[in-house]
């Protein structure tokens, strides 16, 4: 896979350690981080040569070593995306050894001191680039039902909808204390509830129908909910969950699907704003009229950090050429 580098980067002396602003900068490897945690204006860009390159979630990590202008031997550790976003960018397990050199160019992070940033690319020794690719998807097929695999499309973010929902004192306390590098459960391999992973335009959705129930999976933190069609009621007093306990039924070729039981969660309803045991789901699952789309309505309540009930919408396309990756999380240290 060749990728371009984005507009506007210049290559750094090599060996070199350089940095410098730029202005309008794309930045595809971004998208699923805080710009609060790095410093999306500016750019590092150094040559080193890798000495760890780890294939692994929630991050491929590559150490990269290089010497400074004084002389002085820095060690840069160099995030990236998950192994299913990165696969899908071009990259692969053996891209990357011990020994190799490679130039990078990254944006810092904030404020720790630590020589630690978010690729924007690296160059290997043969000249090729390589990104995260984060472009919005298309659809590669036609659906007759919301059976198959789907991406989610940037446009219908559901963080971007949430932060116009008005909030309890207590959410917006928790919001304001929040820290997305210290307290981001999914660096500890902990999913999100339901929707929030389901608008992701970088992990892939899928939906299996079977007699009794229906199986609603997403790769990332390879969650997977089971939607009870079966009649059963929520069970009383039932276990709280990560995802809750999901039952639903058909209206025509309509899944509705309803959710309770939710462990707290301090980001289940949005970036820092926690969800606890009152939160109720309510999702309409439908297709588009052309079958490129899988539509979802949402009506979420949450009495104690939600001052009103949120709606919101999200659009699916339709991508039956892929199959979802295993994630197989290692908790960052």
């Amino acid at each position: 896979m060749y990728c371009r580098p984005a507009p506007g980067v210049v290559a750094a002396p090599f060996r070199l350690l350089a940095s410098f602003v730029v202005a309008g900068l794309a930045a595809p490897a971004l998208a699923h981080h805080s710009d609060a945690t790095y410093e999306l204006d500016r750019i590092v860009a150094f040559e080193g040569q890798v000495t760890r390159y780890a294939w692994r979630n929630p991050h491929v990590m590559i150490s990269v070593e290089t010497e400074t202008e004084t002389g002085e031997t820095v060690e840069w550790l160099v995030e990236t995306g998950s192994t299913p976003i990165m696969s899908r960018s071009g990259w692969s397990r053996d891209l990357l050894s011990p020994g190799d050199t490679v130039t990078v160019r990254l944006h810092p992070e904030r404020r720790s001191g630590r020589a630690h940033g978010i690729l924007n690319v690296l160059e290997t020794a043969d000249g090729r680039t390589w990104s995260q690719i984060e472009t919005d998807a298309v659809a590669t097929g036609i659906a007759t039902s919301i059976e198959g695999v789907w991406r989610g499309l940037s446009s219908s973010s559901l963080n971007a909808q949430l932060r116009e929902t008005v909030l309890t004192p207590a959410a917006e306390t928790a919001r304001a204390n929040y820290n997305d590098v210290l307290d981001r459960p999914t660096a500890q391999c902990i999913p999100n509830p339901p929707p929030m992973h389901v608008s992701s335009n970088l992990y892939l959705s899928g939906v299996e129908i079977l007699d009794d129930r229906v199986m609603l999976r997403n790769e990332i933190l390879d969650v997977e909910r089971t939607v009870y069609t079966d009649g059963r009621e929520h069970p009383e007093n039932g276990e709280r969950t990560n995802q809750g306990h999901s039952i639903g039924g058909w209206e025509d070729a309509t899944l509705v699907v309803d959710t309770a039981l939710f462990a707290d969660h301090n980001s289940g309803n949005g970036r820092g704003v926690p969800s606890g045991p009152r939160k109720h789901l309510t999702e309409r699952y439908s297709l588009s009229e052309d079958g490129t789309r899988m539509i979802v309505d949402i009506l979420m309540e949450d009495p104690d950090y939600l001052a009103e009930p949120f709606e919101g919408r999200l659009e699916l396309v339709y991508q039956p050429h892929l199959q979802l990756f295993r994630y197989n999380c290692e908790p960052e240290r």
